[in-house]
């Protein structure tokens, strides 16, 4: 269900499901956990591009199975909505950059997906949607990150509305950051990754990432001091050492 290759020190990791329209599963969240983990521990891995296969990204859970859980017992589905929340935190801080490739619906817990990734791509055509509210669930986990990344009011409309929208709509709402045309989007994706993978330090872009995140959760005090700390700490650091050295000599950096 998960299909990833390692090229140019990019990591694709694409959901495939196609025949179900790359929905959510037990075998797909863990294949997706799988990817991610090494992902993260592999250090030949800089760039993480996650992408469905198929006519949808990820159109959310699989209702069969959701269905199934119904027999299941409180325990039962806490472990089992554990997964996902596990998932979703894992990308969120992950310190490497993510960047999502969406062509077609994301939905319901897809949408919740493209809401962890970093930095995300999408086709015109695509939809956007948290749809849970329509089948009696709720979007709790990913609520969480959607509040942080669009604020109360949007995410407050999207989630208790359950309305389905467009990329140009998930653009203005800082949902995505580019729409691309289907035909252009594979090469843009890859260019985008591969220039961050060559001009920009692994560890700079990894620590920038998790600083966004930590500020969030402290007091104004506390950010800026930990900011402070964590700025004069990286001055002395082999990559910074290396990059302001290189910039100073007009050298080509070799990251």
């Amino acid at each position: 269900m998960i299909v990833t290759e390692l090229k140019n020190r990019v990591y694709y990791i694409l959901l495939n499901r196609p025949e179900k329209r790359n929905a959510l599963n037990p075998e797909l969240v863990r294949g997706l956990k799988e990817a991610f983990l090494f992902a993260k521990s592999s250090e030949d891995v800089k760039i993480i591009v996650l992408k469905g296969n198929g006519e949808a990204f990820c159109a959310g859970a699989d209702l069969a199975y959701l269905q199934s859980l119904q027999q299941n017992t409180y325990q039962e589905n806490l472990d089992d909505s554990k997964n996902l929340m596990e998932l979703f935190h894992l990308i969120y801080q992950l310190p490497k950059p993510v960047i999502a490739q969406i062509q077609g619906p994301a939905l319901a817990g897809g949408c919740g997906l493209v809401t962890v990734c970093d930095i995300v791509f999408s086709t015109p055509d695509a939809s956007f949607g948290f749809t849970e509210v329509r089948i009696g669930f709720i979007p709790a986990i990913v609520m969480v990150f959607l509040l942080r990344k669009i604020g109360e009011s949007w995410a407050k409309r999207l989630l208790i509305s359950g309305e389905i929208f467009n990329a140009q709509l998930a653009k203005e709402i800082h949902l995505i950051h580019e729409i691309v045309e289907v035909n252009d989007i594979e090469q843009v994706v890859i260019q985008y990754a591969e220039k961050l993978a060559v001009q920009n330090s692994a560890s700079s872009m990894g620590l920038t990432k998790l600083l966004a995140g930590y500020v969030q959760n402290v007091s104004l005090d506390d950010a800026l001091t930990f900011a402070a700390e964590e700025n004069a700490r990286v001055r002395s650091t082999e990559d910074c050492i290396k990059g302001i050295a290189s910039f100073l000599n007009k050298e080509k950096i070799q990251w």
